[in-house]
């Protein structure tokens, strides 16, 4: 079955808290549509109520309550309010990672229920794993869709799936795909892994991205990323046909814990700006491709 005859996803049942504006930070409980249980966590904008929500997707072996999270999410509180979760098979959500399949459905939860909850604007970043989630959520849930994001942000994501080109990226297939590695990786990184292969196949980041436009589009990437070299934000660009922006970090490696508060300053102006998204300086320009 191809890819690219995936299509979108049921609504989402999320949780029945009383709907309106929230002005505290909140601990809740989520539901996707396949019945999945997810903790998530919702922080008010600290400068005053904000019509924009800011929904984060970790990385994989990450959780709602993981430092490099929270330290992220309060930098974007500070011009919006977020709205961080548990993947499933991850922290204290339930189920099992697909490792960015089925994701998309708990992306989906978390955006519908911000929606809402009285924020007129939603927008989703997303790291790594978690990445590759708000591009292909982004190109399934269209206009008119209440799952539906304003603008995405992919922070180290991969432009294709099955890469094993870098060591670290060895390793996590190991832990992906056998069982000792799944069981280094429940009692390890506290992720509970699936054990089927993915059937179909998902809708790769790279052929996701040219179903999203018109959404505004950033991607983030490291120079020095260990896990996905250049060609990965650079083929993701490219599919874009110009829609996306680009932002090639010096100096920078990979998703969460390496994205400093300058840069999670400037993804939360380029997601929040009254205007909408536009261009952002980045430190240094490069190209999208090789000459």
């Amino acid at each position: 079955m191809r890819s690219g005859t995936e299509e979108p996803f049921h609504s989402v049942d999320v949780s029945s808290l009383t709907r309106g504006p929230l002005d505290e930070t909140l601990r809740m409980s989520l539901r996707s549509p396949d019945g999945v249980r997810l903790e998530a966590r919702y922080d008010p904008c600290t400068a005053g109520p904000a019509d924009t929500a800011v929904v984060v997707a970790h990385g994989f072996t990450g959780s709602v309550d993981r430092p490099a999270l929270r330290r992220a999410a309060a930098v974007l509180a500070r011009h919006a309010a977020v709205v961080t979760f548990s993947f499933r098979g991850h922290g204290r959500s339930g189920g099992r990672s697909t490792v960015g399949d089925r994701e998309v459905l708990d992306l989906a939860a978390a955006v519908t229920w911000a929606r809402e909850h009285g924020h007129a604007r939603v927008v989703t970043v997303g790291f790594s794993m978690g990445g590759s989630v708000v591009l292909r959520h982004a190109a399934l849930y269209g206009e008119g869709h209440e799952g539906r994001t304003d603008a995405v942000a992919a922070v180290s994501a991969p432009a294709r799936w099955y890469y094993r080109g870098t060591a670290p990226m060895r390793r996590v297939h190991w832990l992906i795909t056998r069982p000792t590695g799944r069981v280094v990786g429940r009692y390890g990184f506290g992720t509970r892994i699936h054990d089927r292969d993915w059937d179909p196949v998902p809708l790769s980041p790279v052929e996701a991205v040219p179903l999203i436009a018109p959404t505004p589009l950033l991607v983030v990437h490291g120079d020095r990323d260990p896990y996905f070299p250049v060609d990965h934000p650079r083929a993701l660009a490219a599919a874009s046909g110009g829609h996306a922006e680009l932002w090639l970090e010096p100096g920078m490696g990979h998703a969460e814990n390496a994205t400093g508060e300058d840069l999670l300053t400037r993804i939360a102006r380029w997601l929040t700006a009254p205007e909408g998204p536009g261009p952002s300086p980045a430190p240094q320009a490069w190209p999208i491709m090789e000459a």
